[in-house]
């Protein structure tokens, strides 16, 4: 499990940092990772760039700097040789990013009340598009049925014949 500690001066660089990190245990130890996050821990919507690029993209451009990347490229060497996959930048990259891609899983966290959610959903859609949502309590049957009615009362229902039609 890996979690970030939000400080007052925590920044995008810490951020990126932390995320590198969980990318190195997830591909290149290839450790099964999930990645917690939640809302409280976003300081910053910008924030929110690097998880939707990592949704879905599956990887963040420019998060590593080429010689971070030559050395992640030695340490996976080995191993890409072993599965048949050439030695080229390209297919070193590939191999590495398919190794993040099945070790590190993402559990977001977010509540859905308030105006926060909602915008941060419009702004960055994998989010919502890239993600199972799992809600954490059940709403109860009264509450269901007195939402649909809400919605339903506003609905102008055709007679039945004009359906047919």
């Amino acid at each position: 499990m890996f979690r970030i500690v939000v400080t007052s001066n925590y920044s995008k660089n810490d951020l990126k940092i932390d995320i590198q990190t969980a990318f190195m245990k997830a591909g290149v130890v290839g450790q099964p990772t999930l990645f917690i996050l939640t809302d409280s821990q976003i300081p910053k919507d910008e924030f929110l760039v690097y998880f939707n690029d990592i949704l879905s993209a599956g990887y963040i451009p420019e998060l590593f700097a080429k010689d971070e990347l030559d050395g992640i490229f030695g340490k996976i060497r080995t191993e890409a040789k072993s599965n048949g996959v050439p030695d080229t930048p390209n297919d070193l990259f590939a191999f590495f990013i398919e190794k993040i891609r099945k070790n590190l899983h993402m559990a977001l966290c977010f509540s859905p009340v308030g105006d926060a959610f909602r915008f941060r959903a419009r702004m960055f859609s994998a989010l919502i598009n890239c993600t199972s949502i799992d809600w954490f309590h059940e709403w109860p049957e009264d509450a269901l049925v007195g939402v649909a009615q809400r919605f339903l009362n506003e609905v102008a229902i055709l007679p039945n014949e004009e359906l047919r039609d």
